[in-house]
């Protein structure tokens, strides 16, 4: 069941975390109409494969713990499961690998998540500056972002004709509207209605310090996006 963001927020300040588990960053965003993929929760082999059916294959597993912060580092994801045999296999080897590299973590379960098709990876981020308040940040992903730096800042309230802006101070933002070698240009809509909506989110909800949806596949025009992983960390 799909919780609602003040469900969400408290049970993480009950349990005294300052962090979202992705389940739980996954339904906050998806509480705004954020393009979240399809994923459920699941704690057995069996629910794995009953939520990976109802999704439609391929699937990705992540595990899911407070106490774990780069999943892969402890054999914690498995990509691309083309069936429910391989649904089954990834789960009970997740939880294998994760018992024995981090065996003193607490385990909330396994996430069972659509498997997001490739496009050109964006970001979208915020953070609650002390002066300003909330600050919303546009940019590629990849390169761009890591080596380049090559982002655009806004004070929210962020509008549509605010990231307009954004995507023409950033030196890659050609990119976006034009296309590059072959590839078409991308679906500036879909980008716009979430970076406004990380905005409203911010606005709305005092407790959120920082948002960080990375990467997001960005498609071509009319076929819109969807956040492939998004981290939330509260003040």
């Amino acid at each position: 069941m799909i919780m609602n963001f003040y469900d969400v927020i408290k049970r993480a300040k009950e349990e005294g975390r300052r962090k979202l588990l992705e389940h739980e960053a996954f339904e906050l965003m998806n509480s705004f109409g954020l393009p979240v993929p399809k994923f459920g929760l699941a704690r057995s082999p069996d629910e794995a494969v009953t939520i990976a059916s109802k999704i439609g294959f391929p699937i990705v597993l992540k595990i899911v713990s407070p106490d774990i912060i780069h999943k892969s580092d402890v054999g914690g994801v498995v990509l691309n499961l083309k069936d429910e045999d391989e649904v089954r296999k990834g789960f009970e080897q997740i939880m294998n690998n994760v018992k024995k590299n981090a065996p003193s973590a607490k385990i909330e379960g396994v996430l069972v998540q659509e498997m997001v098709p490739e496009g050109l990876e964006v970001i979208v981020g915020s953070t609650r500056d002390r002066i300003f308040g909330p600050v919303v940040m546009f940019g590629l992903g990849g390169i761009f972002v890591e080596i380049l730096k090559d982002v655009s800042l806004k004070i929210a309230p962020v509008t549509e004709v605010d990231v307009d802006d954004m995507m023409g101070e950033i030196k890659s933002g050609r990119i976006l509207v034009e296309g590059y070698r072959g590839m078409a240009p991308r679906d500036i809509k879909a980008i716009k209605e979430i970076v406004t909506k990380v905005s409203d989110i911010m606005i709305e909800v005092p407790e959120i310090k920082d948002i960080d949806l990375n990467p997001i596949m960005l498609y071509e025009e009319n076929r819109g996006a969807k956040v492939a992983d998004a981290r939330v960390l509260l003040g």
